[in-house]
């Protein structure tokens, strides 16, 4: 078998928005793609939109090193998972309940977890906990908001879910008749005048005071002196900005948890 850092890794994050493709030559992120999760799709037609963004990256199936999966979407895997094994001739590691990833779930009921929180939280961990033996919390601003809680030992302690900014602004505009459907960005100012900026400022706003909230309570009911913070997800980009206390915005940290996992699994493989 050759070495892994002179082949290909491709990481799928199938989550509830999107699917997230990246392509990993050794650690090193070589192309990211993204997809809808909602529209139903074929074995056929996810193998070859595959294929054909390896393609673009110029990377041929038989370069692949291996595939791994991380999805919330139980119902497109058996295409996603056909579509891979026949076009690009490999069985995906679909991380799942029970796979060893070197985080131990503290919870009332681990398989309740979900699989891009546990990724999420090998990464958070493996980069910028352990190294630095200090508790971390990862806060992914995907279509829910999640806050998960890992101890410096590696315990992945709490798990804290609440609404996503766009998850908020759909209930804006779905329920309320005279509200518009506004694009979600930062306003140019908290002191709104007109009705756009009004939504903006309280969507943006809001969840920059229910994440600062969120860390000192965990913080606090946790015991904690220090907490290295991480954040991921497609609007945690505008939240990070806009507090300091976000200690990182990483926007694959699901796909480099991704390639962790395959990595500790490829090694307990050769024994």
């Amino acid at each position: 078998m050759s070495d892994l850092t002179n082949n290909y890794l491709l990481a799928i994050d199938v989550g509830n928005t999107n699917l997230t493709f990246g392509i990993f030559r050794g650690d090193e992120i070589i192309g990211t793609f993204r997809m809808t999760t909602k529209l139903p799709r074929t074995s056929d037609e996810f193998g070859i939109w595959i294929k054909n963004l390896l393609a673009e990256r110029n990377v041929t199936p038989n370069q692949l090193e291996g595939v791994i999966t991380a999805s919330v979407v139980p119902g497109i895997m058996h295409s996603l998972n056909s579509g891979v094994i026949k076009y690009l001739h490999h069985t995906p590691i679909v991380v799942g309940a029970g796979m060893k990833t070197g985080i131990r779930i503290n919870m009332a009921n681990p398989l309740e977890m979900g699989a891009d929180r546990v990724v999420d939280a090998v990464a958070g961990y493996e980069l910028f906990g352990k190294p630095e033996k200090t508790p971390i919390m990862v806060i992914d601003f995907g279509t829910a908001t999640t806050y998960d809680l890992v101890l410096a030992d590696g315990t992945l302690a709490c798990g804290i879910t609440s609404p996503g900014i766009r998850i908020c602004a759909n209930a804006l505009w779905n329920e309320a008749a005279k509200l518009p459907e506004i694009g979600i960005e930062m306003p140019s100012t908290i002191l709104a005048t007109d009705t756009v900026t009004s939504m903006q400022a309280g969507l943006i706003y809001g969840c920059i005071g229910q994440t600062e909230y969120m860390i000192h309570k965990v913080k606090e009911a946790a015991g904690l002196s220090e907490m290295k913070v991480i954040a991921t997800g497609g609007l945690g980009r505008i939240i990070s900005s806009e507090t300091d206390m976000i200690d990182v915005y990483d926007a694959d940290l699901t796909l480099k948890g991704l390639q962790l996992i395959y990595r500790k699994q490829r090694r307990r493989s050769r024994g």
